[in-house]
């Protein structure tokens, strides 16, 4: 992981120009894995648009997505997620090495997501509670320009997006009778959103399966 930043301007605009590279790729397309593929429109994220995740796993479900570029060698930042354990970003299959976490006070959110905006491929941001719509349009209209995508992680929808996956139920497997230990979660996530994602596509999926690895259900 490149590291768990206080947020700090000129700090993240030497990330940017460290992974620019990468997030200057003529593809309009970043790959997801086999069993999110099927939720998005194009079997891929498609670079510039807003990806709104809600529902009570919806940090588990936007690290599913993230997995897939990132495994694919994409940069990815997170911003807002500070409880978001390393292990459990490794277990979803995010690649550390490749990983920036940046910590920023409420106020900072969009200025903290801005910058990395302008030099990774994808943003998991949960922002805060009260976000300004104003900062939201502004930060989707940025992701457009730059050709990132960014994830946005909520348990009420709010935040302005292309496509909206969202958990409509998630039930932990594992424990009987009170004992044993939790080992899967199955969720069942419904994708809507604009173009050719108006038609609701539905996915259960393993969140994750008892191998600790996302999977159809």
């Amino acid at each position: 992981m490149v590291g768990e930043h206080m947020f700090a301007t000129p700090r993240l605009q030497l990330l940017a120009q460290r992974v620019r590279p990468t997030a200057a790729s003529s593809t309009r397309l970043l790959p997801a894995l086999p069993p999110i593929a099927s939720l998005l429109p194009d079997g891929a994220l498609r670079r510039g648009t807003v990806v709104r995740c809600t529902g009570k796993a919806a940090a588990s479900l936007a690290m599913a997505v993230a997995a897939g570029p990132s495994a694919a060698g994409s940069w990815c930042g997170a911003v807002g997620l500070d409880e978001m354990g390393v292990l459990a970003a490794a277990g979803y299959g995010l690649d550390l090495e490749r990983l920036a976490v940046v910590r920023a006070a409420p106020a900072e959110w969009a200025v903290a997501a801005a910058a990395l905006v302008d030099g990774v491929d994808l943003v998991v941001l949960a922002p805060p509670r009260h976000a300004s719509s104003a900062a939201a349009r502004t930060l989707a209209a940025r992701s457009r320009d730059r050709g990132a995508v960014v994830l946005v992680v909520e348990e009420r929808p709010g935040f302005p997006a292309d496509l909206e996956l969202a958990v409509e139920a998630a039930q932990w497997h594992g424990l009987a009778e009170g004992t044993g230990r939790l080992q899967s979660r199955r969720v069942s996530v419904a994708a809507r959103g604009r173009g050719s994602a108006v038609r609701p596509v539905h996915q259960e999926l393993w969140l994750p399966a008892a191998t600790g690895k996302v999977a159809a259900a």
